[in-house]
């Protein structure tokens, strides 16, 4: 293929991602034509496109690992040259920030992850929580399903399940994301992943898993513990994980050693009913080798390793989906061991294409959530103390305010259990109705090494009757919720609130401030590694329509 017919049909390529959805305005935001036609015609070919999403990474969530990395005084990164893969990146490639919210006038000011994954996979405005539609409902095709139309191979990765709404985007095209055992089948029977490592196991499974004792030894006769097959989310008695076997051609793993065993064109790894290990679990486990499920970094080397044999080359997205989850609940110590989990799939990745010109790999996140940040307060104010500077003219060195002590960086890496586990220790069945502060004082001292009093713990107990009920997308007439008074329409999943709670109670001693247990619509950090023509494309500031339509043009000048 000659450059002109190269420039050609990134140019269309570029016209066409701009025409869809809201009419005028889901054009893409800011790609210049010029720009796109001279990287295409100059550029290193792009076999191979990687793009992981750390899902509610924003700034702040960065500098809480960059902080961490650099200055924690126990630091894990202090025989790595306190230097994260992260940072990495940014010192052999490109940094720019992208806009994550609906696209277009008539869009909106915050983003939900269906609705950024689907804006970064199409390149077209979205709306929130669709799957893989345009802002008017149209089917969009995908860069995933782009590759696979190229005669590339195609994965899908993350540690919270298959069917969440990033990787679904994907894959999928959906009018909600809640239709996950929909999506399911459609990620199945389209044939267009060849590769899908995750949990999520759950709407895969019939319906009368629990009690069919054939279903379940057909399970246990595929290699999967009963922990996978404990229970179901589908209304029908399809088993999917058969039918991915047996009439699509999937090999299955359920554990670690079947996923190092696996070999082959097409993989289908389902390592949880639900979500996969939490950072803090995860932690706990590879520091005595006693990890059951395979780790992100695990299942991106098997991606890496399997959808390389494939002479056209790849495209592959790998999710850290749970900084999110840990944000929602303003759980700091969950979201930092996230953080790591994320880190170590992404130094995975930079060891894997440091040396390589032919792969462009784009590390961002869909938005922002919790807006978490380290903030200075009047607790636990700073002795005085004599500096021996020339330039203190006899005073003694007192700040006005705690900035925040070094140590609460590695006493956050110290929790060994997340806030749904204090909430678990409280009562298994999240009957909170009658609980006392000392309850949970004696949960949250259990597993953070900020202790609090039984009379600081009080307000957690606390319940009112509040109009909102999001759970189901509905809203009834009252009911009563765990009390939080200030933002609390921004506060909307029901008895998770009890995890937003212990967040508050905890927040003095850890120096953290949350605004929200929802998202934001903060810029979110963008880090890019490829050939210079094409990465820099990408230090700018622009929008995750952009984001999606750079990647597709790159990934299509081949």
């Amino acid at each position: 293929m000659n450059n002109k017919t190269m420039l050609a049909m990134a140019l269309s390529s570029l016209m066409l991602s701009a025409c869809g959805g809201d009419s005028n305005d889901s054009q893409v935001a800011g790609v210049d034509l010029a720009q796109n036609a001279m990287v295409t015609e100059d550029a290193t070919p792009i076999k191979n496109v990687i793009l992981m999403i750390g899902d509610g990474m924003g700034a702040q969530q960065v500098g809480l690992l960059e902080e961490y990395a650099r200055r924690a005084p126990d630091s894990t990164y202090n025989n790595k040259n306190n230097k994260t893969a992260l940072s990495k990146f940014a010192d052999a490639g490109q940094i720019g920030l992208s806009l994550n919210a609906p696209y277009g006038s008539s869009g909106s000011l915050v983003v939900d992850s269906a609705c950024s994954a689907t804006q970064l996979a199409t390149g077209f405005a979205a709306g929130s929580e669709m799957i893989g539609l345009d802002s008017d409902g149209n089917i969009v095709e995908t860069i995933l399903e782009k590759a696979k139309a190229q005669g590339k191979a195609t994965g899908l990765v993350s540690d919270t399940r298959i069917t969440h709404a990033t990787p679904a985007a994907f894959a999928s095209h959906q009018p909600h994301r809640s239709f996950e055992a929909t999506i399911a089948e459609e990620l199945i029977e389209s044939g267009n992943v060849d590769v899908m490592l995750s949990g999520g196991a759950r709407v895969f499974l019939p319906q009368s898993i629990k009690t069919d004792t054939h279903e379940r030894s057909v399970m246990a006769a595929l290699g999967a513990p009963d922990s996978i097959y404990k229970k179901s989310k589908r209304r029908d008695n399809r088993n999917l994980l058969v039918e991915a076997k047996d009439s699509y051609g999937y090999q299955l793993a359920f554990d670690n050693n079947q996923l190092e065993q696996a070999q082959g064109d097409k993989l289908l790894g389902l390592f949880a009913n639900s979500g996969m290990l939490d950072g803090i679990a995860y932690t706990e486990c590879k520091a005595d080798n006693s990890c059951s499920q395979p780790s992100l970094k695990d299942m991106t080397l098997k991606a890496l390793e399997l959808l390389s044999t494939d002479p056209d080359g790849f495209f592959l997205m790998i999710e850290g989906g749970q900084i999110d989850w840990a944000g929602h609940v303003n759980d700091a110590g969950w979201m930092l061991h996230e953080l790591l989990k994320f880190d170590e799939a992404v130094d995975a990745v930079y060891e894997w294409v440091k040396d390589r010109s032919d792969t462009l790999v784009v590390v961002t996140a869909d938005h922002e959530t919790g807006s978490f940040g380290f903030s200075y307060s009047r607790k636990d104010l700073p002795e005085a103390k004599y500096l021996t500077g020339d330039g203190m003219q006899g005073y003694d060195y007192k700040p006005n305010f705690n900035f925040g002590s070094l140590n609460t960086l590695d006493k956050l890496y110290g929790q060994t259990g997340t806030f749904y586990d204090m909430m678990n220790r409280v009562n298994a069945d999240w009957d909170f109705t009658d609980t006392t502060g000392e309850q949970w004082s004696a949960a949250v001292n259990e597993f953070s090494q900020f202790k609090i009093t039984a009379e600081q713990a009080q307000p957690i107990s606390e319940r009112e009757v509040n109009e909102y009920q999001v759970a189901d997308h509905k809203y009834l007439d009252s009911y009563e919720f765990p009390k939080i008074n200030d933002f609390k329409e921004f506060y909307v999943y029901g008895d998770e609130l009890h995890g937003n709670l212990i967040g508050r109670a905890l927040s003095a001693g850890q120096n953290t401030v949350w605004g929200t247990g929802t998202h934001t619509a903060a810029p979110v950090p963008v880090y890019v590694f490829g050939p210079e023509a094409v990465s820099k494309q990408f230090a700018t500031m622009q929008h995750h329509v952009d984001i999606g339509n750079k990647m597709i043009n790159a990934m299509l000048a081949n």
